[in-house]
């Protein structure tokens, strides 16, 4: 019997995956700001990557995912501003709490200034968010090992 219901549940939860990837949602509009950013972040040219978000930001000051790529594209740039970069990760994360790259990068940037803690926080929300697991956790798992791991070596 035991195994019978698991086969129903099993069949269901297939079926129901097959579905939604099947059902198409509404069709996304293309963003001109996200493809200028993502085409300036595969050049590394993280300068105009953050330009691109920041325009962005004044026609959709809503919008976590330019929130999170601002302050990902100020990070990457060198930018010593760190207070910039929190404020716009927490907006994002503000706008939308479960936003996995916001807090994968945000944790990243606590590891640049010292903070291991935070960015531990950051990756127990991940862990709650990524049941299964997902990339964001594993990135920032691996980056606060490292981190710990030189600050043992020094």
């Amino acid at each position: 019997m035991k195994a019978y219901s698991l086969a129903a549940i099993l069949t269901l939860v297939v079926a129901n995956a097959v579905y939604a990837a099947d059902s198409s949602g509404p069709a996304s509009r293309p963003d001109p700001m996200m493809d200028r950013y993502h085409a300036a972040a595969e050049r590394q040219d993280w300068k105009s990557a953050a330009a691109a978000m920041t325009e962005a930001l004044g026609a959709d000051p809503r919008n976590a995912d330019y929130h999170s790529l601002y302050a990902y594209a100020l990070r990457r740039s060198g930018s010593s501003d760190m207070d910039v970069v929190f404020k716009h990760y927490n907006e994002a994360l503000r706008i939308d709490p479960k936003h996995r790259g916001a807090h994968e990068y945000i944790g990243e940037a606590y590891l640049m200034v010292g903070n291991v803690a935070k960015a531990k926080e950051h990756l127990g929300a991940l862990d709650k968010i990524c049941f299964f697991g997902c990339s964001e956790y594993n990135d920032l798992k691996k980056a606060i090992s490292d981190a710990e791991a030189k600050t043992v070596k020094q």
